[in-house]
């Protein structure tokens, strides 16, 4: 296991802000004020979770999810979001991340957790599937309402 890293929830709009930088190469479309804000309602409404993980010191990689209750599923943790900074990438962040995620859905009484990748995400599906030990169970569809 890695020495000097540690992981924090991030509550405040500063620590929200704080984690920003990271989370925008993963969501690329979101501004800083519109990120704060989904974050901001995330956590009031879906009991989203957000956390850093700083090694020595330097943000290195960030994680959001939230518990859920489906018919399909149970009682399961969804990760919105993860990801590793692009000069940290495949050096165990993501790993840990995701094992900090378990142990805390484990504590908390939830019987998996569950996640989607973008279909272009290829080096990802190859870390959840062969790395991690997670099966493709479904397909995700979306459309986009016109508001």
């Amino acid at each position: 296991m890695m020495k000097g890293y540690q992981i924090v929830e991030m509550k405040t709009e500063h620590e929200i802000r704080s984690v920003f930088p990271v989370m925008h190469e993963l969501r690329p479309h979101l501004h800083e004020q519109e990120y704060v804000e989904l974050v901001k309602e995330a956590v009031s409404v879906d009991r989203y979770r957000l956390y850093g993980l700083w090694n020595n010191g330097t943000l290195v990689a960030v994680t959001g999810f939230k518990p859920m209750t489906t018919l399909y599923y149970g009682r399961f943790v969804w990760v919105c979001d993860l990801v590793t900074t692009s000069t940290e990438r495949s050096s165990g962040w993501g790993s840990i991340l995701l094992q900090f995620i378990e142990k805390w859905g484990e504590r908390n009484g939830f019987a998996s957790v569950a996640l989607s990748s973008g279909l272009k995400r290829e080096r990802a599906h190859k870390f959840y599937e062969e790395h991690k030990q997670y099966g493709k169970v479904s397909v995700v569809f979306r459309k986009q309402l016109d508001t």
